[in-house]
């Protein structure tokens, strides 16, 4: 498994789902540079059980991630068709209509693959034949991404666990909080919460109160 935090977010451009009913040619990552945040994940399937827990569990909390300047947006290895027709299936017959955030069409599994979050690979024999171990799907990936385009955090979760999105907007609290007051935050802090100042006199400060 790649690290990618610290490093340059890969760059796509792929056929996406926006707004929920429109498809899209082109869709990027970059448009995105210098002005907002991007929060992006990986997911296996449309039309699952556990996907749409947290694809709808990201739309409910789309304000929260908008108010901290944070784009959202979703990927799977389904065709944008596949992402349409899901957003166009109500969540009780199993769909996840009312979804506005981007959804990426990743179908030439290149974006799972430069993220390092694709499940299974192609294998070639002596004789040249190619097969695949495995099914090529992604895993449940999550990466944080600056303004800047740098990685700033990721998290890998194997296809049953599903994932938190309060955790997810926690970090973008912390993240954004350093980038303001130049204080590091400690485990399990929260917004509004006192932070550290990086040094043995700051953390032996944090640690007296």
């Amino acid at each position: 498994m790649s690290v990618l935090v610290g490093k340059k977010a890969p760059n796509f451009s792929a056929s996406a789902v926006v707004e929920g009913n429109k498809i899209v040619e082109n869709f990027t990552l970059e448009q995105f540079l210098g002005e907002k945040y991007v929060l992006l994940f990986f997911y296996p399937k449309d039309f699952t059980f556990v996907c749409p827990t947290e694809l709808i569990a990201f739309q409910k909390a789309l304000e929260e991630f908008e108010k901290r300047g944070v784009q959202v947006i979703g990927c799977s290895t389904d065709t944008e068709f596949s992402h349409w027709a899901w957003l166009q299936t109500p969540p009780n017959k199993g769909g996840i209509e009312g979804i506005t955030y981007p959804i990426v069409a990743d179908t030439n599994k290149t974006i799972s693959f430069d993220y390092d979050v694709l499940a299974g690979e192609y294998v070639e024999d002596f004789e040249g034949n190619v097969t695949v171990e495995g099914e090529l799907i992604a895993y449940r990936g999550l990466f944080l991404i600056d303004k800047e385009g740098i990685v700033q955090h990721q998290l890998v979760n194997n296809l049953p666990i599903g994932r938190s999105i309060s955790e997810a907007i926690r970090t973008v609290d912390a993240l954004q909080h350093f980038e303001q007051n130049g204080e590091v935050c400690p485990m399990n802090w929260q917004k509004g919460e006192d932070a550290m100042t990086p040094s043995h006199d700051g953390v032996a400060d944090y640690l007296s109160k």
